[in-house]
């Protein structure tokens, strides 16, 4: 008797079984009357796989599994296996060769630097985000006219248990739901992206080189431990967002490469099969099961553990076939040219299945070429993400921010080239960990100037940042300008926030992410440049930019943005205002306490029938408020007066 049935494996042979792991991997079960795990494995290629673990002495003889029909399916069921146990596939070859491998479908896994499986039943965990699920599908267009503010966040470093050495003293999931979810409330994020959650072997990689893509890393505590963590994020509200890594694994022998003596998950040529740069396999893309294995994947994060979207890593490297690889290091497709064909079909199809399953789940692309598209939908021939990182915009920004003052004027279309494609997608501008790594310094290290200088040209550089359209995201530390780079061994260096220079960076971050949830006209992007318009984006020789953000139908909610990115101040500076009426300042980089009130002048500047005059100091950027209009001033007075009846 068979758990795994003639369906199932038709399913899985066309790349449609979107639940497979509910059939392969380990689960508990009965045969006969007796209580035990039934076990199967996908190796095609192998002439004899067994099941070894705690439950048979990892004796490769104990436990053999026979082979299902003709799609290379394994099954047996172990009586008396139970929870907990650690277990592995004992492979051989058509070349003779056997290998110890971790279940590719585990929904557990034990402690680095041990590579076992772990036999998990997720059933028993009882959910509480109701109320959370319901309101997010309600959501309407995607979310795409809702703030989202990302706080990117690997668990392993944001903090350690007090006295741990460097590879220990990981937070558990359960105690970093408690203090991430505090603090990501107070600062006024919308949502958590966690780095590295599926079972990675190497802590370097920072969960980039996965082993076990099933199976949320031990390194923090088990599964339901896991659960909890996105359960109390979505009770404060919190969206909870996974990186995902379907573009290549890593050649540990534990784990899906050469899974069964021969390129199983992998392309069999190693001009498609193999990452030159990484030092990782390519996954097949062309082959259903393999397909079948990451959509189902991606659905099991979304569907069991509720987890509002997934970011995937470095989907350039899927589209090109070229990527990474020189003349001769690769392999045209069918029409001559670079694009991984089938990789393109299976965003497609995974997007397709996404909005049938769980169309209120985000799939967000890190893509850092010019690919057209990338978040339209399949059948208007797009990718079919949500959103796209916009890493041409970062880089751009970062270049220009870094500069020194006097070099900045040669160099001002870096920050306005942006604004030219900003709707042309749906972005989400980001300030990764990537950047902050490797020599690249922190963000406060990459600013120039004096020390005072640097923390005042990253807070313009932030207001900058928020005002631009796209969604945003921070990466740990960036909020409180960290001086030192990220690195995963140590936790972020709190004790920076009792410096009066950090903590004001901290709390002006605070005023930023709460002014950007405050008012739409930060966050209604998909109205496209309704929401946005220059006021002067040609003032180079001052390094000035000046902007405003509105609402569609009114200026009512409209903020004006003037930055500074010089150290000169600029006394009676003037900017052009589309109305008349009073401006109040909402914030200022230079002094968050400095209250403002300017009565717009008559007469002609910057193309505006009227214009603000004010003292502009030097790295100063400024956000003031429109005047509301007569009409729903009135409007309210009304509203007021019936309220009273």
């Amino acid at each position: 008797m068979a758990r795994i049935t003639e369906f199932d494996q038709y399913l899985f042979g066309e790349g449609t079984h979107y639940d497979i792991y509910d059939k392969l991997g380990a689960h508990l079960g009965q045969l006969d009357g007796r209580e035990g795990v039934w076990f199967a494995t996908w190796a095609p290629h192998a002439v004899d796989v067994s099941v070894v673990g705690d439950f048979n002495g990892w004796d490769p003889k104990a436990c053999k599994m026979e082979k299902l029909g003709k799609g290379g399916i394994w099954e047996c069921f172990v009586a008396g296996a139970c929870l907990g146990q650690l277990y592995k596939f004992f492979i051989t070859g058509s070349d003779g060769t056997s290998h110890y491998k971790s279940d590719p479908f585990a929904f557990g896994t034990e402690l680095r630097p041990g590579t076992a499986s772990k036999v998990v039943d997720l059933s028993s965990y009882t959910w509480t985000d109701d109320k959370y699920m319901k309101e997010r599908k309600k959501r309407k267009n995607m979310g795409l006219s809702d703030p989202m503010a990302i706080y990117e966040v690997h668990l392993g470093s944001w903090k350690k248990e007090a006295g741990a050495g460097e590879d220990n003293g990981f937070y558990n999931y359960r105690k970093a739901a408690e203090e991430l979810g505090a603090y990501v409330s107070e600062m006024g994020y919308t949502h958590v992206e966690l780095m590295g959650i599926a079972e990675h072997p190497f802590d370097g990689s920072w969960g980039y080189q996965v082993t076990g893509y099933f199976a949320p890393t031990s390194r923090y505590g088990e599964p339901e431990d896991f659960k909890y963590l996105v359960d109390h994020l979505h009770s404060l509200g919190i969206g909870v967002i996974l990186d995902w890594v379907p573009a290549h694994f890593p050649k540990d022998e534990s784990g899906l490469a050469l899974y069964d003596g021969s390129p199983t998950f992998e392309y069999a040529d190693p001009r498609k099969g193999e990452h030159p740069d990484w030092g990782t396999k390519v996954f097949d893309y062309g082959k259903n099961e393999v397909k079948n294995f990451l959509m189902a994947n991606a659905l099991f994060w979304i569907l069991e553990y509720h987890v509002d979207g997934l970011r995937v890593d470095a989907v350039a490297s899927m589209l090109y076939l070229d990527y990474g690889r020189r003349g001769g290091q690769w392999i045209p497709n069918k029409y001559g040219d670079n694009k991984n064909l089938e990789a393109i079909e299976f965003f497609h199809h995974l997007s397709s299945i996404l909005k049938w399953k769980q169309p209120d789940a985000y799939l967000i692309a890190e893509e850092s070429t010019a690919w057209p598209n990338v978040t339209k939908k399949p059948e208007e021939d797009g990718l079919g993400f949500t959103y796209k990182w916009n890493m041409g915009w970062m880089n751009d920004f970062l270049e220009y921010v870094k500069l020194d003052p006097i070099y900045k004027k040669n160099n001002h279309n870096k920050m306005t080239f942006g604004l030219t494609y900003c709707f042309s997608e749906n972005f989400i501008l980001v300030i990764s960990h990537d950047e902050v790594v490797h020599l690249k310094c922190s963000m406060l290290e990459k600013m120039p100037g004096y020390p005072k200088d640097k923390f005042e040209n990253l807070k313009t550089a932030y207001t900058f940042m928020f005002g631009h359209p796209g969604k945003k995201l921070l990466f740990m530390g960036q909020d409180f300008a960290q001086s030192h780079e990220w690195t995963e061994k140590h936790q972020l260096d709190w004790f920076q926030l009792e410096d009066e220079n950090h903590k004001d960076v901290w709390e002006y971050v605070k005023k930023l992410l709460h002014i950007y949830r405050s008012y739409p006209s930060l966050y209604r992007d998909s109205e496209g440049y309704q929401t946005f318009e220059w006021i002067n984006a040609d003032d180079r020789d001052r390094s000035i930019f000046s902007f405003y953000r509105k609402e569609p139908e009114s200026l009512d909610h409209a903020l004006l943005f003037v930055h500074n990115f010089t150290p000169v101040n600029r006394d009676y500076y003037r900017v052009g205002v589309p109305v008349a009426g009073t401006y109040e300042l909402l914030l200022s980089s230079k002094d968050r306490n400095r209250k403002l009130k300017l009565e717009a002048k008559e007469g002609e500047c910057d193309k505006r029938p009227y214009y603000l005059e004010f003292d502009l100091r030097g790295l100063e950027s400024v956000i003031f408020q429109f005047p509301k209009s007569k009409k729903t001033v009135s409007r309210r007075k009304k509203n007021k007066n019936k309220n009273k009846k």
